[in-house]
């Protein structure tokens, strides 16, 4: 016997599931339901399968190919129009010489088939219905049979009032050749409401097979989970693909669970996965093939599919996530809720429950979706955060996605001159890079590739190539899987927000110059260039003979070895006595860390100690006595440096700065410049003029600036205390309040409003002066968050204007 399994259907009940695959398709631990139909009818020996198909017929045949490696042939008979359950069947045409099976290619049962087809038989029946018991039987078609099984009466999908069994028709049927002779190739009929009602008012012998066995129509969410829940429960006779490691929990091969993970049975883990430690499974948890859960997640009731990324700390309960999925950390799912396939869920987000979200949907930071989104363009994602491109290797930092970076910043420099390639030692920043290069020779760029090399070696490699620009590319100290592109101007600093701007434009439209292939040059490799730019820094030098005569003992930390090594380097050229400490390369460090350095320097009369940032560009300083120069007073301190050494007659700062840089620029008549806050703007301000070189390898170049302040301090004949010691008290606070990026547009509005009347500037953001300070309220560039920056003439005058401030924007905020 012959058997055709119908798999037309839509499924529209069950999107946004089957938004992007037809409903056979779906998947059920990790396979295509239709796939456990295919063994069904193999094990009880149907060689020879027909399937009828509609919508999306791709994917199904894609899939299942001829059939070859299920044992089995397969034919395809796809409609051009809709024409119904038995109009599909006829459809087969010459297919159908004989008695004949036909099955549903989106339900999961275990029906034995064998058994039903001797019933048919022994019966000599035309048509055997395969009958179920059902406690809601409201969407499927209600049959009474008699004591021998012959059917008496049917109702398609009955209302309650309408209900007179609960024995429902499967859908599975064993029909004989002759019952076709009722209609005739191409015409539009159903097998319930057309053919079976003919056929029982001709009293053709029809009968129902009633079992007991498993029998499920994934019809909806609901059904959908349940069935993975039945299965794991142990209601289902099929093979399970995955090895049962322990009595309950299923792990497919080349997984890796951390020994700390808390499994919950019954679970099961497809091929490929990575669990994190302190993850917690809790039963009825199905993970998809080549998934990543990482630290702290807690899953229960929940069904995630192939290739989708769970980020720390999240909570999911009872939802399905489709393929190619990204939960960012401390997201929370809720019931019944729903992500459609390559959606992007940022951190810190809620999906409330029964909600529902269509593919290919970014859900921004911070949200809490109450509705379902369905259909729509799909969201270009902004590429720059504050100063760069950054995201997690291989989901949002991805080879593809490098290349085509590549390619669009290609379109955009200047082809007379190369572009500075460059990287950090890790190999995700080196594979990045090279992902990148391969975009940029495809539109003919001239290249000059430097590995091991930070930030601010990266830029000075710019300069001393002439080059257009460049690409560095590094990987994030403290997230050891998050990578950093920056792209560096021909000056050294950061591209402007319009360059960004069309940067990403060129990459959404992917509408990029390319060359032929004679035009594509060959790359230079440059080796050791660090070596180069400890010479650059060492000729800065005023006072190295001093130095070496007095040898200080400097203490370095980073967490960085790359930094490390060549900061070590040139401090050990210039005659310094250097130890290292590695205290700060464990992830988890803290202010302890830090606060243990401080010790380290006083107690082992260190002359300095310099924590130095991974990307090499921001330092903290400690002195001989112990006390943490950074941040505010770090820029303060380089303004003195400069205002002391008259090494430049101006000192350029963020618009969010203490007025006291102000104040210091009196007593030595230097002037002060402010710019925009963005890491941008300052750079490309300090650049403008040679003069301003000595700040800018102070204040972005965290190597060279160790080694400058170290010869001002010998130069000076002083300790280093008695200069962090002319450092000015200044009194700033720093808050953050969350708000969605579609509000802040009202929110400044009426902030300016309100203090329409007061001293208010509109630099950058909002700037409100009152007799007790200033308090100034940003909006962040990448995260949906206000900044709100704020200095008062004492302690107390800050705390107050800064909590004037905020409760001001939460007010606004309620008042949406």
């Amino acid at each position: 016997m012959k058997a055709v399994i119908m798999a037309g259907g839509e499924g529209t009940r069950l999107r946004p599931l089957t938004c992007g695959i037809p409903k056979p398709m779906v998947p059920v631990l990790n396979k295509p339901v239709i796939e456990y139909t295919i063994k069904l009818l193999k094990k009880h020996n149907f060689n020879k399968i027909a399937i009828t198909t509609f919508y999306l017929s791709n994917h199904i045949i894609d899939y299942l190919g001829d059939g070859s490696r299920f044992g089995v042939s397969i034919e395809y008979f796809i409609e051009e129009t809709p024409l119904g359950t038995g109009g599909s069947v006829l459809n087969t045409g010459d297919f159908l010489d004989d008695s004949i099976l036909i099955i549903s290619g989106d339900v999961l049962t275990d029906i034995d088939l064998s058994k039903a087809i001797e019933f048919h038989k022994s019966k000599n029946s035309m048509a055997t219905l395969i009958l179920k018991r059902e406690s809601n039987p409201l969407e499927y078609g209600i049959v009474i049979t008699s004591n021998d099984g012959r059917i008496q009466r049917f109702l398609e999908k009955p209302s309650w009032g309408e209900v007179f069994s609960d024995t429902i028709n499967t859908g599975i049927y064993i029909l004989e050749r002759d019952v076709f002779k009722y209609y005739k190739k191409g015409d539009v009929f159903d097998f319930s409401k057309d053919l079976f009602p003919k056929l029982l008012k001709d009293n053709v012998p029809m009968f129902g097979y009633i079992t007991e066995e498993y029998w499920n129509d994934i019809g909806d969410i609901n059904s959908y989970k349940q069935t993975h829940f039945d299965i794991l429960s142990g209601k289902v006779n099929i093979d399970l693909e995955n090895p049962m490691l322990k009595e309950g929990i299923f792990v497919g091969e080349g997984s890796v669970i951390k020994e700390d993970v808390i499994i919950k049975p019954p679970v099961y883990i497809g091929k490929n996965c990575f669990i994190d430690s302190k993850v917690v499974l809790e039963p009825f948890t199905i993970i998809g093939n080549n998934c990543d859960i990482s630290e702290n997640v807690n899953i229960k009731k929940s069904i995630i599919w192939d290739n989708s990324t769970i980020g720390t700390s999240t909570q999911i309960r009872s939802s399905i996530i489709c393929n190619k999925v990204i939960i960012k950390s401390n997201v929370n799912l809720f019931e019944d809720s729903v992500v459609g396939s390559e959606s992007i869920v940022e951190a810190f987000s809620t999906i409330k429950p029964g909600v529902k979200i269509w593919p290919f949907k970014k859900i921004k930071e911070s949200s809490i979706v109450n509705n379902n989104l369905v259909w729509g363009t799909k969201v270009s994602k902004t590429l720059f955060g504050n100063r760069d491109i950054s995201g997690d290797i291989n989901i949002d930092i991805t080879p593809e996605f490098s290349s085509l970076l590549g390619s669009a910043y290609a379109s955009i420099v200047k082809k007379d001159k190369p572009v500075i390639v460059s990287c950090d030692n890790t190999n995700s920043a080196k594979a990045i890079k090279n992902s990148i290069l391969s975009g940029l020779l495809s539109s003919g760029v001239r290249i000059i590739d430097i590995e091991d090399i930070t930030l601010p070696i990266a830029r000075n490699a710019v300069k001393f190539y002439s080059a257009s620009g460049g690409i560095h590319v590094y990987m994030d100290s403290s997230l050891s899987s998050k990578a950093h592109i920056e792209f560096i101007n021909e000056k050294g600093g950061n591209i402007d927000r319009a360059t960004e701007k069309k940067l990403e434009h060129l990459y959404h439209r992917q509408d990029f110059e390319r060359c032929n292939p004679d035009s594509i040059k060959d790359v230079i490799k440059v080796y050791n260039y660090s070596s180069f730019y400890i010479n650059t820094i060492s000729s800065m030098l005023k006072h190295t003979q001093k130095i070496k005569s007095k040898n200080p003992k400097i203490l370095i930390s980073s967490e960085s070895d790359l930094t490390i090594t060549i900061a070590s380097k040139l401090l050990s050229e210039i005659g310094c006595r250097i130890n290292i400490d590695y205290s700060l390369k464990d992830k988890d460090w803290d202010n302890k860390a830090i606060e243990n350095l401080c010790k380290k320097v006083v107690n082992e009369g260190y002359f300095l100690g310099f924590i130095i940032s991974g990307n090499g560009e921001s330092l903290k300083i400690i002195d001989d006595q112990g006390s943490v120069v950074d941040r505010e007073k770090y820029l303060l301190l380089t303004e003195l440096i400069i205002a002391k050494s008259g090494r430049s007659n101006k000192f350029i700062v963020p618009h969010t700065i203490t007025k006291q840089v102000e104040e210091i620029a009196k007593n030595y008549s230097i002037d002060v410049i402010r710019t925009k806050s963005s890491v941008s703007s300052l750079l490309n301000e300090i650049l403008k003029d040679e003069n301003s070189f000595y700040q800018y390898f102070l204040n972005f170049d965290a190597i060279a600036a160790s080694a400058l302040f170290i010869d001002f301090i010998v130069g000076s004949d002083v300790a280093p205390h008695e200069i962090v010691n002319e450092i000015p008290k200044f009194y700033t606070k720093y808050r953050e309040i969350l708000c969605d990026i579609s509000e802040r547009g009202r929110i400044i509005r009426q902030l300016i409003e309100e203090n329409k009347d007061k001293d208010i500037e509109l630099f950058e953001g909002l700037k409100i002066n009152t007799e007790k300070g200033w308090a100034i309220i940003v909006p962040d560039n990448e995260k949906p968050i206000f900044s709100i920056y704020s200095e008062g003439y004492s302690e107390e005058f800050a705390d107050e204007i800064s909590a004037d401030v905020f409760d001001k924007v939460v007010r606004l905020l309620n008042n949406s």
